[in-house]
């Protein structure tokens, strides 16, 4: 169903997961659904530009992680597929002196978040050098940069590893290779074969990590030296190729690659 307008996840309800036999056990979180993308539309049409602009540009020139590919708005990286979702499709082509082309969208300056339930539901793509990811940066990232912005990666994969899905936050004196993180893996099957729900919790005091709606981390504002995450924050959707991250793209990769998007969905605690 992709016309809810109100969430709830019942207490005292058990949950379970794939990649986790043991049960769990969570209090009522109720939600109220403030922003959300279904994706519908013709196939070829561009995404909402009412909700959705673009980073432009080679990932070597400005974000910092020496990745291979160069970001358009062209539908060819960027576009609806006609049966209610988003594809975003990286492709092996030679574009103003990259050779891989992609798509970098972002809520920046239309929609930003504090606080609340901020879920997509998505398939990923696969293979060395893949890097799809779903993720948060504080929105005073012009005036103090990053990471004293904070950052809150919801949902990152690397593409030779498609079973496991990375969540992480950064901010000053836990970023890059110090980030603070924890994965989750799926023991029967991997992110690009179906759709699964990647999701953050995030209140005040913690922020909550979970994967198809079981919890597999949960970091305290105690156990952070510097909390950044009391500010509005803005999404973005992306797949980058190559990079520090995860490496370069092997002949083992096939492309185009894409990330298919369900929905994109942002709720706030119900009064």
């Amino acid at each position: 169903m992709k016309s809810c307008f109100f969430f709830i996840l019942a207490g005292l309800f058990i949950f379970t997961s794939c990649a986790q036999e043991e049960g769990q056990i969570l209090p009522e979180r109720n939600w109220n659904l403030v922003w959300s993308d279904e994706f519908d539309g013709p196939d070829g049409q561009k995404p909402d530009p009412t909700k959705w602009t673009y980073d432009i540009g080679r990932g070597q020139d400005g974000w910092g992680n020496q990745e291979l590919q160069y970001y358009t708005d062209r539908p060819q990286n960027a576009k609806l597929d006609g049966k209610g979702n988003l594809v975003i499709t990286a492709r092996s082509e030679s574009f103003s002196g990259a050779a891989f082309t992609s798509a970098r969208l972002k809520t920046e300056g239309i929609f930003t978040t504090k606080y609340g339930r901020i879920e997509a539901r998505l398939i990923t793509p696969y293979g060395p050098g893949m890097w799809p990811a779903f993720w948060m940066l504080g929105a005073n990232i012009p005036e103090v940069g990053w990471p004293q912005c904070g950052e809150i990666d919801i949902m990152e994969l690397r593409g030779q590893e498609p079973h496991l899905a990375h969540g992480s936050i950064h901010g000053p004196g836990y970023s890059g290779g110090n980030a603070i993180t924890k994965t989750f893996a799926l023991n029967n099957g991997r992110f690009d074969q179906k759709y699964h729900v990647f999701a953050v919790e995030w209140t005040e005091d913690r922020l909550d990590f979970f994967v198809d709606d079981f919890l597999y981390q949960r970091i305290e504002r105690t156990a952070v030296n510097e909390w950044v995450f009391d500010q509005d924050f803005f999404l973005i959707l992306n797949v980058a190729v190559g990079g520090t991250f995860l490496g370069f793209p092997t002949s083992d990769t096939p492309f185009p690659q894409t990330m298919t998007v369900d929905y994109v969905r942002v709720y706030s605690p119900a009064n």
